[in-house]
């Protein structure tokens, strides 16, 4: 992972297909932050601690393409929040919008980033939803801080605490796409 955990949780052995950044953002109507940029060239499509997975632009497994969930997402929130389930305060705003970056497995659980008008996409702070009910979860940081935080068990969250002392004494790993779903085919 780009940072000092780099020692503990190396990367893949081969590099990731590259990204067309200004396609894949032309594709979702936004630019993407730096810190996920960073994390999709180094690492690709994948699990991290067999926790949390990163979605990436054009993945060849559709749980894990971020166009395919960003779609997906927006119209089951939009079905959500069109019969009366509780937005979280952070969309109010007129033109915020949640864009997913990583799902935590298992659980139906998406990690989003809040999208403010105006905003650089470098400051959106990372909003947890627990997937199968109506909480969110609000984080002051980004996606790379947020993900860092979570598997050194040092992130101050209701929903990834039960994984707070696994997470902290694992050596941690990142496994790709194909190593933990098999070859895609594609």
């Amino acid at each position: 992972m780009p940072s000092s955990a780099s020692a503990r949780r190396p990367p893949p052995a081969d590099p990731p297909p590259a990204v067309d950044w200004a396609q894949a953002e032309r594709a979702l109507g936004v630019a993407l932050p730096a810190d996920y940029k960073q994390l999709v060239e180094t690492y690709g499509d994948g699990i991290f601690d067999e926790t949390i997975w990163l979605l990436v632009p054009d993945s060849a497994y559709d749980d894990c393409d971020l166009h395919a969930q960003t779609t997906e997402r927006d119209e089951i929130l939009a079905g959500l929040w069109g019969v009366g389930e509780e937005k979280p305060a952070g969309l109010l705003e007129a033109g915020a919008r949640v864009v997913p970056w990583a799902f935590e497995e298992g659980t139906g659980a998406l990690l989003y980033w809040l999208a403010r008008p105006g905003q650089h996409p470098d400051e959106w702070t990372v909003l947890y939803n627990e997937g199968r009910g109506p909480l969110w979860e609000h984080h002051d940081m980004g996606c790379l801080a947020f993900l860092l935080a979570v598997l050194t068990g040092t992130a101050e969250t209701e929903y990834f605490g039960c994984l707070h002392e696994e997470l902290q004494s694992t050596e941690h790993r990142f496994e790709t796409a194909d190593q933990a779903l098999g070859p895609s085919g594609r």
